[in-house]
C-alpha cells in the first residue's frame, strides 16, 4: 500500500470502529498528538504507541457522544499526508456541532509513525461544557 492508501484504510478502520484494523495502520511507536488546549478533557498531548492510541480512544467517550469524520482533501508529499474535513461532534447531552480538522499524518514503512489532529479547540471544548460549540452558558 502507498501511504495515501495507509491513511484511507484508518479513516475505514475509524469509521468502523474497528481499533484492530486501526492499530494495523499505526506503527507499534506511533506518536498520536492532540492540541495542548484539549489536555484539561484528557484528550490533549502526544500519546505514544498502541497503548497510547488505545487510552486516548477509551477517553473519548467520557467526554464526548459521538464522532463522525469527514475527510475531504488529501495532500500527500513524501512521506507527509495533510487531510483537511469536518467531523461531526455530538456532545454527551446530544447537541451535534460540525468542526473543521486538518489531520497531519507522517508514514514510514507503510505505517503511520505520527498523526497530529489541528483543530480549534475553543469550539471543542465549548461543546464538551456546555453541549454547544458556538456559545458559553
Amino acid at each position: 500500500m502507498d501511504n495515501l492508501d495507509v491513511v484511507h484504510a484508518a479513516y475505514r478502520a475509524f469509521h468502523a470502529r474497528d481499533v484492530a484494523a486501526l492499530l494495523a495502520t499505526l506503527d507499534p511507536g506511533v506518536e498520536w498528538v492532540h492540541p495542548e488546549g484539549m489536555h484539561q478533557y484528557g484528550l490533549g498531548g502526544t500519546k505514544v504507541g498502541h497503548a497510547g492510541v488505545r487510552e486516548f480512544l477509551a477517553r473519548v467517550p467520557a467526554v464526548i457522544g459521538g464522532m463522525r469524520l469527514h475527510p475531504r482533501e488529501f495532500v500527500c508529499s513524501g512521506d507527509r499526508v495533510v487531510v483537511f474535513g469536518v467531523r461531526d461532534v455530538t456532545s454527551l447531552s446530544g447537541h451535534t456541532e460540525t468542526l473543521d480538522f486538518v489531520h497531519s499524518w507522517t508514514l514510514r514503512g507503510g505505517r503511520a509513525v505520527r498523526m497530529a489532529d489541528i483543530f480549534d479547540t475553543l469550539r471543542f471544548g465549548r461543546l464538551i461544557e456546555t453541549g454547544t460549540g458556538t456559545e458559553l452558558g
